[in-house]
Formats: C-alpha cells, structure tokens, sequence
C-alpha cells in the first residue's frame, strides 16, 4: 500500500470547507503539499493530474478526471459521506479512498436535538415574534401564538442505526422520549429491536433521519410516507439533502400533514433560488440550517486530525478507514 519514499504531490481540493482556525497535522514524509480554498469541476482533472494524494471534502472526482490521474493512489476525503467520489473507477485504477468516521457522533445529534427543542416550543417563531413587536401588543405578561409542547412522554422515531442515530436515540431516552428505531422502507430483515419503517412513520411524534442517501433512500421520505404520518410529527434532517422530496416536504407543512420540519441539509448547495424550499423560509415551523450540524469546534478538529492521520496511516504500510476494494496495479 505504501508509496515510494520520494517526495510525493499531495493536493488539498476544498481547504475552504474547514475553518482557517482548523489545525491540520503536519505529514511526516517527504511531500510537497499544494492547497486550493476551492475548486470548480472543470479545474478538477488538471489538478489531480500529477498528484499522488489528494485531499477532497465535497469535490466531485468523476471517472473521466480520475483516468487522467495517473499517479493517484490515495484519495483522502474529509467527511464521512462518499457519494462525491466514483468509488467504481477508484477500484478499477488502484486508488485507495479512505474516509473520517465517528468525529460527528456528539455535535450532528446535538444539533438534532437543538432543531428538535426549538421547534417543540415554537423558539425561533416566538424570537421574531418579539423583534415585531407582538409582546408589547398583547399587553400582559405573555401571548401564546404559537404551540409548546413538552417531549417527555412523546415518540422519537429514529430512521437509521449508525453511530449518529444510536446517538440521538441515548439523548432521546434520557429526556423520557420513547425511541423507534428503523431501518429503510422495504426491510424486514432488522431484527426484533427495530420497528417497520411504515409503523415509524405512523407512530412517532417527531422523526429524525441518520442514513446515506443512495439508489435506496434517495426520495426516502415523499408524497407517499407524509399521508401516513398520522401524529403530524416533526421532521429532521441533519444527514443528507435527497432523503426527503423537497416538493412534498413543502406541501406536507402547509397541509398541515406534518408540525414542522428542521433541515441542516438540501439536495444542492448551498440553496439554489428554484429550490422549493425557498417557498416556506419565513414559515414558523420551518428552520433550516447552513449544513452546519457537523462543524461543532471540537468535531471539525477531530475531523482533520483523524483526515492527517489516515494519510500518514496509509504511507506507513497500514492504511485505515478504507472505503473500497481497490486493484492492486
């Protein structure tokens, strides 16, 4: 696995994408080391050409750029996610592609659980309520335009059984949630611990999603699954934009099919000004976030050293965190 012990072009795609206060480890080999803050798809295949690592947080590194790249043998992405990078054409030419793992599992279902809270208790609307000027209107102590409602007692339908949703169910339980977990629609092979996605669905006052979006989750969440919804739950999405129809999500809020929605996450971004979600931005019960669950300080410090240290693991002889099966060449 190891590479030659000459001085090897190591190219960072997306340096943006992590904050300038973010440390990154020194390599301890012999390298020289070109950073770009960004890069645009059709600066990708020049700047991979002579690389033999390259560093990539949301750059896409498609077949066709990936076959110019003729040194390449390590792709080293700064997330978790790793649908920006063509695995298949990563196999077929010898590269190794490794990934971070873990580094979110306190900061994305804090983040849950904030979109959570303030929703429950109407804050944000209640917030903007206050900058109008609607306090001094109602003239008493408090005005009560907007629902509350406790989360003791109420059901937490967790979609998805990675280290991020076992998370946020721990945070779920200890706040008196009860906790359904599922896995996608479809699957019935989850055991006895885990509850049929359509029963999820049906049962759970708030829904909270912690899975990939691939060929089967993508639209996991449409039209479909928001008629079945029967307790208006919330809605959260702090894993990936596509799980949920981003059209039917705009039309189950103002139908009232659901109570709210609280999104970190969309199919394109940042957010394209034809996006439906566009249409329901001042909406009460509507919060959405920059993609921004995962960028605590702590987690995003994390994330670089372990992104350095899966770099260093794979020169040494003993890569780690490998998300294919590449060919030897």
């Amino acid at each position: 696995m190891s590479l030659s012990s000459s001085s090897l072009r190591v190219v960072f795609l997306d340096r943006m994408t992590i904050p300038p206060t973010t440390t990154l480890k020194e390599l301890p080999f012999l390298h020289t080391l070109t950073v770009h803050d960004s890069t645009s798809s059709d600066e990708v295949a020049q700047r991979i050409q002579e690389a033999d690592i390259v560093i990539t947080n949301k750059v896409k590194l498609s077949a066709e750029a990936l076959e110019q790249a003729k040194n390449l043998r390590l792709i080293a992405i700064a997330a978790t996610g790793t649908d920006n990078v063509d695995l298949a054409a990563c196999d077929k030419h010898g590269i190794t592609v490794t990934n971070v793992r873990d580094y979110a599992v306190h900061t994305v279902p804090e983040h849950t659980f904030a979109l959570i809270f303030s929703l429950r208790r109407s804050l944000a609307a209640y917030r903007s309520a206050v900058q109008a000027g609607r306090w001094q209107e109602s003239g008493q102590f408090c005005f009560f335009d907007y629902p509350i409602r406790d989360l003791t007692g109420s059901t937490l339908g967790v979609i998805g059984d990675g280290a991020l949703g076992k998370a946020t169910a721990d945070i779920g339980r200890a706040l008196g949630l009860k906790v359904l977990f599922s896995a996608y629609k479809g699957r019935d092979d989850m055991g006895t611990l885990y509850t049929p996605f359509e029963k999820v669905l049906e049962e759970s006052d708030i829904i909270t999603l912690h899975c990939p979006v691939n060929d089967a989750t993508r639209d996991l969440i449409s039209h479909a699954e928001f008629a079945k919804m029967k307790r208006r739950p919330l809605l959260i999405n702090t894993a990936r934009g596509g799980l949920v129809n981003e059209r039917a999500l705009v039309r189950a809020l103002m139908s009232n099919q659901i109570s709210g929605a609280g999104f970190d996450v969309v199919t394109q971004e940042p957010l394209p000004a034809d996006n439906p979600l566009n249409e329901i931005l001042n909406h009460p019960a509507f919060i959405l976030t920059p993609h921004v669950a995962w960028a605590s300080e702590e987690a995003i410090q994390s994330l670089a050293d372990q992104l350095m240290d899966n770099v260093t693991a794979y020169i040494q002889g003993s890569p780690r965190n490998i998300v294919n099966t590449p060919l030897t060449r």
